[in-house]
């Protein structure tokens, strides 16, 4: 489900964001949040390991905007330096204080990392969300267990006393039988290749147990932890 532009306006406000300066979105996949936000930087700039989701984000790319393939590790990867960089729904993929790292040193004076908590994946609503966790389990196992809290990780490398905005979600989706399975399938622990030669069987059927039906779901609140560099 996609981003709401209450996100960029807060982030306007809270950054005085006013089309100047540049905007790094690290694992920007299909480039979601870097379109919504780009509009409020000179430059926004999305990198991600995917060939795949980078061929989407180009697909809908404003002029101001670039997608660079690359592994968040390598970063800073001569890229510059940016007013702003994001991590939304990606830190967690992460080596995170690696990553970490580099963001502080590639951030402007005055400067801000804004972590993206959100799932925007599922909603509240009527998918049979215990019914497939229970189909993912039979055929992978439990999940993996949490990495270390990633607020705490951001702390160790100079990233402390975030602001904290809540963004709250009254729109309703319809979401048909091909929408959750991509749902699913955007998993980090649930991802495609996660299944290997049993991928299409998964697939055959979780379809089965969604049976073709359209399914209604209220996003969950957004949380902005916005993280000032001194």
């Amino acid at each position: 489900m996609p981003y709401p532009q209450a996100l960029a306006d807060a982030l306007r406000t809270e950054l005085s964001l006013d089309a100047h300066g540049r905007l790094l979105d690290v694992g920007c996949g299909p480039g979601s949040l870097t379109h919504l936000l780009a509009p409020l930087f000179a430059e926004a700039v999305g990198v991600d390991a995917s060939e795949a989701m980078l061929r989407e984000a180009e697909r809908d790319a404003a002029p101001n905007e670039r997608f660079v393939r690359m592994r968040a590790e390598q970063l800073p990867a001569g890229l510059g330096t940016f007013r702003v960089a994001t991590l939304a729904q990606s830190f967690h993929w992460l080596e995170q204080e690696r990553v970490g790292r580099a963001l502080h040193g590639m951030l402007e004076p005055g400067g801000a990392l804004v972590h993206v908590g959100a799932t925007t994946h599922e909603g509240d609503g009527d998918v049979p969300r215990a019914e497939i966790d229970a189909l993912i389990r039979r055929y992978l196992g439990d999940r993996p267990e949490p990495r270390s809290d990633e607020r705490l990780t951001l702390g160790t490398v100079g990233f402390d006393d975030p602001v904290e905005l809540e963004i709250e979600r009254t729109d309703v989706f319809e979401r048909d039988e091909d929408d959750v399975v991509a749902s699913v399938f955007s998993l980090s622990y649930a991802a495609p290749a996660r299944f290997g030669n049993r991928r299409d069987a998964f697939e055959r059927d979780l379809r089965e147990l969604l049976g073709g039906r359209t399914f209604r779901e209220r996003p969950r609140a957004i949380t902005l932890l916005v993280y000032r560099r001194s």
